[in-house]
C-alpha cells in the first residue's frame, strides 16, 4: 500500500493499473479474493511461490546481499567492497541513512533510507517518530543501531501496535538518555570513520490512522489459507488492514493478484 502523510494517513491500494483510496472504504464490507497467481516484483515472472515479501527464487537469490542487509545491517558487504556494484543491493545500502526512534507498540529504534521518512514509521504503524542521526551508508547505521538497541529495544509487537496498546511519550528525552547511556560506543563509531555520523535535533512527528474501532482481540487472516478474505473493514494501520473478521499484512503478500470488491455498505 501507498501512504500519504496526512492527518489521518492516506492509504492507496494499487490493483494492477488502478489505485484506490482505501480510506473511502472504511465502515464498507470488502472482499479480496485470491486469483492463485504470484507474480515476481521484481522480474514479473510467474512464481509458485513467493520469497521475501514478493520475490521469485532467482530474484530472491540474486539479491541475497540485500536481504542480509534487511536482517543484519551491521553485516552490509557495501563497506568493505564485496557488493558487486551492478547488483541492486549496492545502489541500495548505499543512500544516506536515518537512525531513528519511534512509539509503535513501545519505543525502538530503528533505520532506514532517508528517503523512505516518514513511509517507514507509516508501514510499522508508529504513532510518534523522531530521526536522530544520519550516515552516509546502511552499514554504519546498522552499527549505530546495534549500539543503541543495548538500551532501546528494536522491535515492534505488532499485537500491541493493532490494538492500540500504546502510551504517549517524550521522544526527544528518550533520545537524549540513550544518547548519554551509549556515548562510549557511538564515540567509537564516529571515531572510526572520522566523525562520519551527524546527531540530528528535530521535532517529534505524530501520526495519525484510518481507524473507526480498533479490535480487542487479533485474529490473523492469510490468503495462505483460504482465497476469499471479506469483513467491515474497521481501519488501516502499518500495512494491515483491520477488519471484523481479523487483520491481514498485505506487505506480506506482495506479488499476490487480489481482486477487490465493496458488498455493501454499513448504515
Amino acid at each position: 500500500m501507498k501512504t500519504t502523510l496526512t492527518n489521518p494517513v492516506q492509504y492507496h491500494l494499487h490493483l494492477g493499473e488502478d489505485e484506490i483510496l482505501l480510506n473511502d472504504y472504511l465502515g464498507k464490507t470488502l472482499a479480496l479474493h485470491y486469483t492463485g497467481y504470484i507474480f515476481c516484483i521484481q522480474c514479473g515472472r510467474k512464481t509458485t511461490r513467493s520469497f521475501q515479501q514478493g520475490y521469485c527464487y532467482p530474484c530472491y537469490r540474486r539479491l541475497l546481499e540485500c536481504n542480509l542487509c534487511m536482517i543484519h545491517p551491521e553485516r552490509c558487504l557495501v563497506e568493505i567492497g564485496k557488493c558487486h556494484t551492478q547488483d541492486w543491493a549496492h545502489h541500495h545500502c548505499h543512500q544516506t541513512h536515518i537512525v531513528y526512534l519511534a512509539n509503535t507498540s513501545g519505543v525502538k529504534v530503528g533505520i532506514t533510507r532517508e528517503t523512505h521518512i516518514p513511509t517507514r514509521w507509516i508501514d510499522q504503524g508508529a504513532q510518534q517518530a523522531v530521526p536522530i542521526i544520519i550516515v552516509k551508508n546502511r552499514y554504519r547505521a546498522g552499527l549505530v543501531e546495534v549500539a543503541l538497541k543495548k538500551f532501546v529495544n528494536d522491535k515492534t509487537n505488532w499485537r500491541s501496535m493493532l490494538k492500540n496498546e500504546v502510551t504517549h511519550v517524550n521522544l526527544l528525552e528518550c533520545r537524549d538518555q540513550i544518547f548519554h547511556q551509549s556515548h562510549q560506543s557511538l564515540n567509537e563509531i564516529r571515531q572510526k570513520f572520522q566523525d562520519d555520523i551527524e546527531f540530528l535535533n528535530e521535532t517529534t512527528v505524530t501520526i495519525s490512522y484510518p481507524v473507526l474501532e480498533y479490535p480487542e482481540k487479533i485474529t490473523s487472516l492469510s490468503f495462505d489459507k483460504t482465497k476469499e478474505i471479506s469483513g467491515i473493514l474497521l481501519g488501516i494501520k502499518g500495512q494491515y488492514l483491520i477488519l471484523n473478521s481479523g487483520v491481514i499484512n498485505l506487505r506480506k503478500y506482495g506479488g499476490y493478484e487480489i481482486q477487490i470488491s465493496v458488498k455493501k455498505k454499513v448504515n
